[in-house]
């Protein structure tokens, strides 16, 4: 990591605010746990992603732990414009790991959506949509701290029961000077449910910040039917990217050069083998018969995988 970082230092880092107000719908790639790592970043980007976040990391440990530092985070030149998430509970331990990140990124979020039973049980994640006061304080202590004025601090968000609490929320984390809030239109309780559009909207409606909307969008169509829907000023994708990293690009399914694009950028960055194979499980989960599945899906090195692509697609 350290190279890599180091390198970053000579590279322009890049206003993120400036994508929301091209006047653009700002394409995201969301923060997933194992998936949004610096080799998957690449990819995305080359296929009309605008905006890059990496998974979510534990603020105290990533202050604490050099190791954690290098394990969690690698970033390149290239690698912009990019937002580092944290699991965060303390304004001061999110202001320490903001200052360590700051050269090398171009914004911070803190997360308060992750509805996972052990976020929640330290105090991270989903809980914190009902702390706003101690949001609003986090979002204050890294904007007092942080001198770049181009540094973004941005907040990912689940939906109350109670829409009115999730507004008050977000007018608190505005007045604090939040640059934009993502909005995933669930309850923390809600996991398959349909998401609640019309909540984002009217989150949208009581802000005069950027709000991006998040949830169950697989499609580049499905991006333009959320927007419509709820006005939102960008659109975060999870899963639909990682099924179709080609998706803001138009494609329907992943192209065969997606793949072969995959297989390089992961071989060049020395992605470890699991990471490498899920994710092209992932991609051709839509092009692959059931019987390839069994076959490809219990491959257990990369020269089989390689193997096994060069034979059946000429990857």
């Amino acid at each position: 990591m350290i190279g890599d970082i180091r390198e970053t230092k000579e590279c322009q880092l890049k206003d993120p605010m400036d994508l929301f107000h091209s006047g653009q719908v700002v394409k995201i790639c969301a923060p997933m746990v194992r998936y949004s790592k610096l080799a998957f970043r690449t990819l995305v980007r080359k296929y009309r992603c605008d905006l890059c976040y990496t998974p979510m990391i534990v603020a105290a440990d990533f202050v604490r732990s050099a190791k954690a530092r290098d394990s969690e985070f690698t970033t390149n030149k290239g690698d912009h414009p990019l937002i580092v998430q944290f699991a965060a509970k303390e304004a001061q331990v999110l202001c320490d790991a903001a200052r360590i990140i700051c050269p090398f990124a171009d914004g911070i979020d803190l997360n308060c959506g992750c509805p996972q039973r052990w976020a929640i049980s330290e105090g991270y994640g989903a809980c914190l949509i009902n702390k706003p006061e101690l949001v609003k304080d986090m979002v204050r202590h890294v904007r007092s701290q942080i001198d770049n004025p181009k540094f973004s601090v941005s907040i990912k968000i689940r939906i109350h029961e109670d829409l009115k609490r999730t507004v008050d929320l977000c007018q608190k984390a505005e007045a604090a000077g939040v640059s934009w809030i993502t909005v995933h239109g669930r309850s923390i309780e809600e996991r398959h449910q349909p998401v609640h559009y019309d909540a984002i909207k009217t989150i949208k409606q009581s802000m005069s910040i950027p709000i991006v909307a998040n949830g169950d969008i697989k499609t580049l169509k499905d991006a333009e039917n959320v927007h419509h829907l709820t006005e939102a000023d960008g659109i975060m994708v999870a899963r639909g990217l990682l099924a179709n990293p080609a998706m803001f690009a138009g494609y329907e399914e992943t192209p065969f050069q997606c793949i072969q694009d995959w297989v390089d950028i992961a071989l060049e960055h020395g992605t470890p083998f699991t990471c490498f194979h899920h994710h092209l499980m992932y991609m051709m989960e839509r092009i692959t018969s059931k019987q390839e599945k069994k076959v490809f899906n219990v491959l257990s090195s990369t020269s089989a995988v390689l193997d096994y692509l060069n034979d059946h697609y000429g990857v």
